[in-house]
């Protein structure tokens, strides 16, 4: 009798044996947090190098809005920031959320998605007062991003702390931006012309650089971007060009919504810094506080502050002013 009954118990380990490979195959293991915050590290210091965006708050978000890359989202579509198809001319991907079946937006890659993810930061209005928190403020960017919307979740700023407190990704904002050798005064043009944004921005060869904003040249100056004005720019359509709110320009030069630009003129279009990338400044003829914080790439209060001047004070020519800490 139980060598009539040993084939068919056989069988059925086999079958059990057979079917649990095929489920294993079918379903692999989750990615790991760690795997997942090691595997998109440098892409997150890379980005907050490039924008401001503290690269603690990228990799929370990521690993909150992803699963730590699991979700159908970050695996069929490189949507690893689950932002939606709002304005967003490239493809789409279709799963329910808040309402049914709505559309996010669609990758060719994860790094798409953290350069639009950037992007997104950069270009709403209501995300603008972040920018001028320091790149180590992750629990001030946690709270900024809930308190701008960003998530419907009450507890999203505390999630994102906790995860970025409970394996240390605050590490990664403390990574600076590599000095450049000093041959100039003058600020240095960046490339902005990133062959990564082309999906999203033009179509192209793959050997071909484009701009980012067209045939503008963006530059940088103490870790602040900006443009030099031609003839006929204004706020209004430099605003409408850079995909800017109406307000964030004048805010970050520091001048009214009427002010007339003139060409040749400095236009920040991402704000200024607290600091010089010097400490002293000597004041030439004709400098005023404003002149020499567009300069230099500092705000005109903290020159105010670190020298204790007023708003309208006249600058004596020689004289030493403080510009950095």
């Amino acid at each position: 009798m139980l060598l009539q009954r040993f084939p068919k118990a056989a069988y059925l380990l086999f079958l059990a044996f057979f079917c649990s490979f095929l489920i294993s195959t079918a379903n692999p293991p989750k990615q790991s947090r760690e795997a997942y915050i090691g595997k998109y590290a440098e892409d997150a210091v890379r980005e907050m190098k490039r924008t401001g965006i503290p690269a603690s708050i990228t990799l929370a978000q990521g690993c909150l809005e992803s699963s730590d890359g699991n979700s159908p989202l970050a695996i069929e579509a490189n949507n690893h920031f689950g932002i939606k198809c709002a304005n967003w001319n490239g493809p789409g991907f279709y799963q329910d959320d808040d309402a049914p079946n709505e559309c996010f937006r669609k990758y060719n890659s994860a790094l798409e998605s953290f350069d639009d993810h950037s992007e997104f930061l950069r270009s709403r209005p209501r995300y603008a007062s972040l920018f001028e928190l320091k790149s180590t403020d992750y629990k001030g960017w946690a709270h900024g991003l809930k308190h701008a919307g960003y998530a419907t979740d009450p507890q999203y700023a505390h999630r994102l702390i906790k995860i970025i407190e409970d394996y240390n990704l605050q590490q990664y904002d403390s990574q600076v931006v590599p000095a450049a050798p000093v041959a100039s005064t003058r600020p240095v043009p960046i490339v902005e012309q990133v062959k990564r944004t082309l999906n999203f921005h033009a179509s192209t060869s793959s050997s071909e650089t484009v701009s980012v904003f067209g045939d503008r040249e963006v530059m940088t100056n103490n870790g602040s971007r900006y443009i030099i004005a031609r003839r006929g720019d204004n706020f209004k359509n430099l605003s409408e060009e850079f995909q800017l709110g109406y307000w964030q320009l004048p805010k970050y030069n520091e001048l009214p919504m009427s002010a007339k630009l003139q060409e040749g003129q400095h236009v920040y279009i991402s704000p200024k810094q607290r600091n010089a990338s010097v400490k002293t400044y000597t004041v030439k003829e004709g400098d005023t506080i404003h002149s020499i914080a567009q300069d230099l790439g500092i705000k005109s209060k903290f020159i105010r502050k670190y020298n204790q001047l007023q708003a309208d004070q006249r600058l004596a020519t020689g004289q030493e002013l403080k510009v950095g800490l």
